[in-house]
């Protein structure tokens, strides 16, 4: 019984063999799901790993905790303590690496179409060797010639890419919005109940949306300061009332029927996430009162315990990172693809609706799906006619993945006493990327409102 699996294992790490997983009572897994999810695994544990090179908490318990520490960075030729393995340099080139490994995976894979090729074959299969790749991409950062340019180039590149990550990742937003109210709205002609929780839903996120407001205005606003903090609360909030209008506008409904107040209540949470994310991101404010300096316009509940802070950024870690695996998997399906380019889709008008359809049926169900057994999970080939998903662009999503990691960790421009504990603190670069997004989020959400009538075309079915 292990024998056979101990081989499909083998051939899955070192061979062309699908991935899949010893246990035979596993369900089935499709052959492009376990290949992103391989690739994800990757991502996850480079992750990690610039997480605790930010960390010096980690450091310390590391150094107190592993014999002839000291001894072993000198041989290693890694600084006094390791300390060219630690800090902001250190993620810049580890995320270079990773970079460089999803890039290189973009251009190898570029034009794929079947997975029949070699090419397929590698991106498919053989873990081991592309694990070691990627792990001698990510040493060979700390041996490139002159460091100091170096991070200052790859700083303002990576910046670009972070960006363009944040535009992908808000145009998903969208597109989930319109997806929710379109598959809810397809079941109220079987069954009324959908009307009844397409309101109710509705309803929920209104009344979390004006909640945020209206606690945002409680807290972090004063009667003699945080003039900005007003300034940006007035005009979020207008914005996510004027597309809420838009949206169930009599001529926006008659170019598109499936317009509602859905999509406006998921955009105007976020927007309020976003808005408060942004207002706890920024530098505090003082007043001073009776001669003495008094922080106003912070969040209440915040003791500003060690303990606390470092729960907060845990939660906080784990909440951005898995969000940015979820854009990173989910904006490589062809609904997804066919999104990203603002124009009509090829799937049914009439779709059913489920109350899970965030988790829909793969994209390969329209191929003819092989099953073959290994000696452990079930692996069905759904590649067989054709691709499921655009290889290289699913590697390229990683690769600005990558960078917007990097940029996230070491807290953007502010990197030179970024730590990982205080990713949650205030800067105002982080204020600015955060408020600028709540903006593209609302304009590109008004597009796909508008977009009908000034590019008719794109639209016809």
């Amino acid at each position: 019984m292990c024998t056979p699996c101990c081989i499909s294992q083998l051939a899955c790490c070192c061979g062309s063999a699908a991935c899949s997983l010893c246990c035979g009572c596993c369900p089935k897994i499709k052959q492009s799901t376990g290949t992103r999810f391989m690739y994800a695994l990757y991502f996850l544990l480079v992750t990690v790993i610039c997480v605790i090179m930010m960390s010096p908490t980690v450091e310390k318990e590391i150094r107190d905790n592993i014999p002839f520490y000291e001894d072993m960075c000198v041989k290693l030729n890694a600084g006094d303590k390791c300390s060219s393995l630690v800090g902001y340099a250190a993620v810049y080139k580890v995320c270079f690496g990773m970079a460089c490994f999803f890039f290189l995976f973009a251009v190898f894979t570029f034009r794929v179409r079947t997975s029949a090729g070699c090419r397929a074959a590698v991106h498919n299969g053989f873990w081991f060797f592309k694990f070691v790749v990627l792990l001698g991409c990510c040493a060979g950062g700390f041996f490139l010639p002159n460091q100091d340019t170096f991070l200052e180039v790859w700083r303002y590149m990576g910046a670009a890419g972070g960006f363009l990550f944040l535009l992908i990742q808000l145009m998903l937003l969208v597109e989930f919005a319109h997806r929710w109210n379109k598959n809810w709205s397809s079941g109220i002609k079987y069954n009324r109940m959908w009307h009844a929780g397409l309101a109710l839903v509705t309803l929920v996120l209104f009344s979390v949306a004006v909640g945020a407001l209206v606690f945002m205005s409680l807290y972090y606003t004063h009667p003699e300061a945080c003039t900005l903090n007003k300034v940006f609360l007035g005009v979020n909030a207008s914005l996510c009332l004027i597309v809420s209008l838009l949206a169930i506008s009599p001529f926006i409904q008659r170019l598109q029927p499936n317009s509602g107040l859905l999509q406006p209540a998921v955009i105007s949470v976020y927007v309020m996430y976003l808005t408060f994310s942004a207002l706890s991101s920024k530098p505090n404010e003082t007043l001073e009162r009776d001669g003495a300096n008094v922080t106003v316009c912070v969040f209440p509940f915040n003791s500003g315990s060690e303990s606390d802070n470092r729960i907060v950024t845990g939660v906080g870690t784990v909440i951005l990172f898995g969000c940015l695996l979820y854009s990173c998997l989910t904006s490589t399906t062809r609904r997804s693809s066919a999104a990203l380019r603002v124009c009509r889709t090829s799937m049914p008008e009439n779709e059913r609706a489920r109350c899970c359809f965030c988790c829909p049926q793969d994209d390969g169900d329209d191929f003819d799906e092989d099953e073959r057994r290994g000696g452990g999970q079930n692996v069905m080939y759904d590649e067989q006619d054709g691709t499921v998903y655009s290889y290289s662009y699913f590697h390229f999503i990683f690769f600005l993945g990558s960078l917007y990691v990097m940029m996230t960790v070491t807290n953007w421009f502010h990197y030179d006493n970024a730590k990982i504990e205080k990713l949650l603190d205030g800067s105002w670069s982080v204020f600015w990327i955060k408020m600028v997004s709540c903006w593209v989020c609302l304009l590109l959400y008004m597009w796909t409102l508008v977009a009908p009538m000034v590019c008719p075309k794109r639209f016809e079915a």
